[in-house]
């Protein structure tokens, strides 16, 4: 495969406007030809918000709340409304997400996972993938927040993939004022060793960087390369998401800019140039009005897109419908593809617990692309 090369100093003169743009468009759009054809996935996924409860306080956050005011978990019947109603709507992906820790900072926490014979946050994420893969068709994606490489060892048999977002690699962001201040699971090398351990684990993994919450251009730069360094040490990084911030009210950052558009394009190309050919990046459609214009920057998949639940992490921003969705790409020249939670190249046994794995390769075509049964997902 083609290999891109291309230091610090010019990733940082293309952001900054130093350099035309055009070239760096171009050079991502072939890239992605290179490396995935005309071909752009996404996985058709229920939200299963697991608890809104954290110990963190993060300024731009609204997924967050604290007990009597939103914060709670969902209980296993909860959970199963909502996979089932998704099972038959077709959906294949659970995506668990939650705060980090809860327990340490709340004795509510403490109380609902006592009385569900659980000690920590993740004995209930792992209680409820093993409900969710016994009573539906779904696959659990877990995104927890900071885990152990204990945590990642028991959620391995029912979560076909995994992932946490890097966010930043910059520890500038953590000081007082700032977006992570007091908030311990965001500290860059926390991150990186969560990330890391899914990799010696071999996991199928998610990460990506948040681009406008006060970071400087160097700060978007060297954050990835230092996911394309976490890349090259265990390949197990199956998708790149570059997410736009979103202001949004009731958050102290309500009044902070959002990225300009045309500056995010180039983010996203650059993604694509640093992180390579065969990476799959991706960037969520319903943070951008036209999100069209990003399939010009060099992305092959929307992510995770739902028929049913809402964005619970950006609430103010519905889905695209799917029928847009697909006719949006199509009109680009591309063709959009189901798959599950975990990309077609990471279906092999030594990325899927080996008890999961048959009942993956039941659910996808030779190609590894998600079989629904109205036919889509056929190449």
């Amino acid at each position: 495969m083609h290999t891109t090369m291309i230091d610090r100093d010019e990733a940082i003169a293309l952001l900054s406007g130093q350099i035309p743009a055009e070239g760096l468009m171009r050079e991502a759009a072939s890239l992605r030809d290179e490396g995935h054809g005309r071909t752009v996935t996404y996985s058709r996924k229920v939200f299963v918000p697991i608890t809104t409860m954290c110990r963190d306080t993060c300024s731009y956050c609204t997924f967050v709340q604290p007990p009597g005011a939103g914060g709670q978990y969902l209980s296993p019947d909860d959970v199963l409304a909502i996979v089932k109603a998704g099972d038959e709507m077709d959906c294949t992906e659970a995506l668990l997400t939650l705060g980090d820790k809860p327990e340490v900072k709340w004795h509510q926490a403490r109380s609902f996972l006592a009385q569900h014979g659980c000690e920590t946050t993740i004995d209930y994420v792992v209680q409820m993938s093993e409900l969710i893969r016994s009573e539906s068709r779904l696959f659990p994606h877990a995104n927890p927040g900071i885990m152990t490489a204990d945590d990642i060892v028991r959620l391995r048999p029912t979560n076909v993939s995994m992932g946490l977002m890097l966010e930043n690699i910059s520890d500038r962001l953590t000081e007082p004022g700032m977006p992570h201040h007091n908030c311990p699971d965001k500290v860059p090398a926390v991150r990186v060793e969560t990330i890391t351990e899914a990799g010696v684990h071999k996991v199928p993994f998610t990460s990506g960087i948040l681009v406008g919450i006060g970071e400087t251009i160097g700060e978007v730069v060297d954050s990835l390369f230092s996911l394309a360094d976490l890349q090259r040490g265990h390949g197990h990084i199956q998708e790149f998401i570059i997410q736009n911030f979103r202001a949004k009210a009731d958050t102290r950052m309500r009044f902070s800019p959002e990225p300009a558009i045309p500056y995010f394009v180039r983010v996203v190309a650059l993604a694509r140039v640093i992180l390579g050919a065969e990476a799959n990046v991706q960037v969520p459609p319903n943070l951008t009005e036209d999100f069209s214009i990003y399939l010009d920057a060099g992305i092959n998949d929307w992510g995770g897109v739902s028929p049913l639940t809402i964005d619970w992490v950006n609430p103010e921003a519905p889905w695209p419908a799917l029928d847009k969705l697909e006719a949006v790409t199509n009109a680009a020249g591309f063709t959009l593809m189901p798959r599950l939670p975990v990309y077609p190249e990471f279906i092999d046994s030594t990325w899927i617990d080996e008890d999961l794995f048959p009942h993956v390769v039941d659910r996808v075509t030779d190609a590894g692309y998600a079989v629904l049964p109205n036919g889509a997902g056929t190449p």
